[in-house]
């Protein structure tokens, strides 16, 4: 497990996993935690059960479909649904929110205070659409009380786009330029510099995280780029 080093309250927790030390075999060996790749569902669901050992209960998860879209958890909701969005917010206590990844950026937010945390699955479609602003959206806290954490994702050198990519991007904010460089015909993306950039524009300006690459490490990490068929990584906040 990844801890991250990041200057949240002691009342809120987080944590990423790696690919190691589970159950599943090749390609998805071995902490696998998608239902949704392939993989034996008994293995998957093993190893979701040593995750939950970390846990004080056991997470909420998403259908994970590149949107914009949050799910606000509260005394209401039905904790064994899985519902399709690309982010989670809560403000209840021991509820673990979990973001399934494998190139992906995960994006971990808490107030200052830790009375509210989210987890946000930051592909870059959903970046690009706003599933950062759409998360921060839901906190009471002003930005500048909102403290985020870039969890493990492809990196700058690996992260190869065409040129609708950089335009969708760019045309929101031309500051965004500086995170595509020119390679051939194609650009590299630096997806925890558009992250960045989309926080400090939110006025989210405590930002940690972003020194992983999932695509070059591969004892630690799976990567969809790399490996096609391959497993999952969960980074999951909660409060205490």
């Amino acid at each position: 497990m990844i801890t991250p080093a990041w200057t949240a309250p002691i009342t809120v927790s987080a944590l990423s996993t790696i690919r190691q030390g589970g159950v599943s075999v090749a390609p998805f060996d071995s902490f696998n935690v998608g239902l949704h790749v392939g993989d034996d569902e008994q293995a998957v669901l093993a190893n979701r059960a040593l995750l939950t050992n970390q846990l004080p209960n056991p997470a909420v998860w998403l259908n994970q479909t590149h949107s914009s879209d949050v799910v606000v958890i509260d005394e209401e909701s039905d904790l064994s649904l899985v519902r399709s969005a690309d982010a989670l917010y809560t403000r209840l206590v021991k509820q673990p929110l979990a973001i399934m990844t494998a190139d992906c950026l995960p994006v971990l937010l808490c107030s200052s205070v830790g009375d509210e945390v989210a987890a946000v699955h930051g592909g870059w479609r959903g970046l690009a659409q706003g599933i950062v602003a759409n998360t921060v959206s839901h906190f009471q806290a002003p930005a500048s009380d909102i403290i985020a954490w870039l969890g493990p994702a492809i990196g700058p050198s690996q992260f190869e786009v065409g040129q609708e990519v950089k335009d969708c991007f760019c045309s929101q904010n031309p500051l965004h330029q500086q995170a595509f460089t020119a390679k051939h015909e194609k650009y590299l993306a630096d997806i925890y510099l558009l992250a960045r950039q989309q926080l400090a524009q939110l006025g989210v300006v405590k930002i940690h995280g972003g020194e992983h690459c999932t695509v070059t490490d591969k004892s630690q990490f799976f990567s969809y780029r790399r490996d096609g068929q391959t497993g999952r990584m969960a980074s999951l906040i909660w409060r205490n």
